[in-house]
């Protein structure tokens, strides 16, 4: 070999090795924003009870119970690509798990979580193997038949459940040492629970089986031939959805202290799903805007026209997903790089 030939891939590398300090620079800064920016956030959280009106307070709650349940959808939806339209039915097995075990056996409050989570997970495992036989429109029928099938099931069971008249319950009472009202004291529950949930489901992004289950989602013939099993980790993605899902009913057990079958209709995994969506698929922030959006657009639509309210509702999702198409936890990047673009 010459001495051009060996001169020649120095010459090639030598502006990479002179940009990689600039590019770790770069990333260190990016990291510490963007951890100011959480924190200011989480900062925010603490003390938004302590300014708010209860009504106000209880809201926030509800919007973080549905940002726990779409967590799981978004491991099943965005990351294994896996279509449900049954979340709501898993949800709804979480909170008459907790109801049960708080009405019949006089459970403590934070003993019903665990249980909640393990009965909707052996769920989601059941469900996990008959669905790796389907895909696209097919699973999408077969969960959307789970969450049509729950609602008349939990009225037949009268004795249990309550039937349609449901169970009510009381709602976890705060500790003197606490000095927090009741609302305040619920929605610090929600926080702690959802935050220990994102957590955990950002663990998961980064580990190997995030990567497998993004691999999946792209391709999954590539997927394979690439060492990983689609059967092993789809199962897995259904179980964790039903898991987290099943928390956020117990959590929303703990919120209402009512449970009734129509408060899961078919039409909550279908608003969870939209949600997820408009949120941004795939994003660990998605599922936090998407909560937000669950809860309140649905009452401001209903607020604009009380006649039709689902009209409203679809226009104003059409017109965030035009804005947004990668969803509001997108929407940020997007305005960023118009606003660098233009300063350029």
């Amino acid at each position: 070999m010459s001495i051009k030939d060996t001169a020649a891939p120095r010459a090639v590398d030598a502006p990479e090795v002179a940009a990689s300090p600039r590019l770790s620079l770069l990333g260190r800064i990016l990291a510490r924003r963007r951890f100011l920016v959480i924190a200011a956030l989480f900062v925010a959280a603490c003390f938004a009870p302590f300014q708010l009106t209860p009504f106000h307070t209880f809201q926030l709650s509800m919007a973080l119970v549905y940002a726990i349940a779409l967590l799981g959808l978004n491991l099943l939806v965005g990351q294994a690509g896996q279509i449900s339209l049954g979340h709501g039915a898993f949800l709804a097995v979480g909170a008459y798990t907790a109801a049960v075990l708080l009405d019949r056996w006089d459970t403590p409050y934070l003993a019903t979580l665990p249980v909640a989570a393990a009965v909707c997970f052996v769920l989601g495992l059941a469900l996990g193997v008959p669905a790796l036989r389907l895909r696209g429109l097919y699973l999408a029928l077969v969960t959307l038949a789970i969450a049509i099938f729950v609602v008349p099931l939990l009225k037949r069971f009268e004795s249990v459940t309550g039937g349609s008249m449901g169970l009510t319950l009381d709602k976890p009472i705060p500790p003197e040492w606490s000095g927090l009202a009741e609302d305040q004291w619920l929605y610090f529950l929600c926080l702690a629970t959802a935050v220990a949930c994102l957590l955990v489901v950002a663990g998961i992004h980064r580990s190997r089986v995030g990567r497998a289950l993004n691999a999946i989602r792209d391709n999954e013939t590539a997927a394979e031939i690439m060492g990983v099993r689609p059967a092993y980790y789809k199962t897995l993605a259904f179980a964790w959805s039903a898991m987290l899902a099943g928390v956020a009913g117990c959590v929303y057990t703990w919120v209402i202290a009512y449970v009734s079958p129509d408060s899961f209709a078919v039409g909550l995994s279908i608003t969870l799903l939209a949600g997820l969506v408009v949120g941004g698929l795939g994003s660990l922030w998605g599922p936090l805007f998407g909560g937000l959006f669950v809860l309140f657009v649905p009452s401001f639509a209903q607020d604009i026209n009380q006649a039709a309210p689902g009209a409203v509702f679809g226009l104003l999702i059409i017109a965030v997903m035009y804005l947004a198409p990668s969803g509001l936890a997108g929407l940020g990047g997007r305005i960023a790089t118009a606003i660098a673009g233009r300063r350029k």
